[in-house]
């Protein structure tokens, strides 16, 4: 049972990613592509779309090939119970969404490096696993990171600090 599971997973993962990455590709051809030497603005996107639908390929192409090998001998299937009162552990996915909604407000009215540190504090909550004292290093360096690359060494248009 798990094991189709898992193949069904992976295969529809993969072929989302697929999907999403030829999509990207096409939207990228509304700009002007232009080449390695001199890079337009849809570049980016469409190298970055064919390397997700390849990934969602060989993902899918895996998928395939676990379908048709059986279980190890001596393995014993996990038989997951679910009850009515079973919720999905919802709080990765509301960290992500809280990161990317904290980095949009404070990189309006706080500049780049609040919305960097609280996206990367607010998103790195959502993995258990993690102390607090892990996701601060993290933090903080990910805005030494972010003001390296896309500051100083990107110039990107966005300041380092601005109140309101």
């Amino acid at each position: 049972m798990q094991h189709t599971a898992s193949f069904k997973k992976d295969y529809y993962g993969g072929a989302l990613m697929v999907l999403v990455g030829l999509s990207a590709i096409y939207a990228a051809f509304n700009y002007h592509i232009g080449s390695l030497s001199h890079m337009g603005p849809g570049f980016f996107p469409a190298s970055i779309g064919g390397l997700l639908a390849l990934t969602g390929l060989l993902i899918a192409a895996s998928a395939r090939g676990q379908k048709n090998k059986p279980p190890k001998e001596g393995a014993e299937e996990a038989v997951q119970h679910s009850h009515p009162s079973d919720f999905p552990d919802l709080r990765g996915a509301v960290c992500i969404i809280g990161g990317t909604l904290a980095f949009l407000l404070f990189g309006h009215y706080g500049g780049l490096l609040p919305a960097t540190f609280f996206a990367v504090f607010i998103c790195g909550l959502g993995d258990r696993t993690n102390t607090v004292k892990q996701v601060l290093l993290l933090a903080v360096a990910m805005c030494v990171i972010a003001t390296v690359v896309f500051w100083w060494a990107l110039q990107l248009q966005l300041p380092l600090f601005t109140w309101g």
